[in-house]
C-alpha cells in the first residue's frame, strides 16, 4: 500500500471512527498514531517519535507537545491532541491566542 492509499484508508475510517472517540487517549490511538505511520515513521520507536517532548517553540514555550517526530534527534513535526468537540481544544486555543495577543488588541 503506498503513501496515498495509507491516508485514503485513513480518511474513508474517520467518520466510522469519531463517534467513538470520546478521549484524548482514544484520539491518539485512532487518529494520530496510524496517521504518523502512515507518515512512515516508527510510532513506537522513541528515536523517531517522542510522545509528549519539552519543545520550546513557539507558542509552547514551556509546554510539552503530544508528539514530535525527530530527524538526526531534532524536532520536525509536532502534534498537539484533544479529543473531537473538546472544551479543552477550545481552552488550549483560547490560552495559545492569549500567549499570542490574538485578540486582545494588540
Amino acid at each position: 500500500m503506498d503513501f496515498a492509499d495509507k491516508i485514503r484508508d485513513l480518511a474513508v475510517n474517520l467518520p466510522k471512527q469519531l463517534a467513538h472517540i470520546q478521549t484524548e487517549e482514544a484520539t491518539k490511538n485512532a487518529l494520530i498514531m496510524p496517521f504518523i505511520t502512515a507518515l512512515g515513521y516508527n510510532v513506537f520507536n522513541p528515536a523517531e517519535v517522542t510522545p509528549e517532548l519539552h519543545a520550546d517553540i513557539g507558542l509552547k514555550k514551556g509546554e510539552k507537545v503530544d508528539y514530535a517526530i525527530l530527524r538526526e534527534g531534532k524536532p520536525i513535526i509536532l502534534f498537539e491532541r484533544a479529543f473531537p468537540n473538546s472544551l479543552i481544544v477550545l481552552d488550549r486555543l483560547a490560552r495559545q491566542e492569549e500567549a499570542s495577543g490574538v485578540g486582545s488588541g494588540c
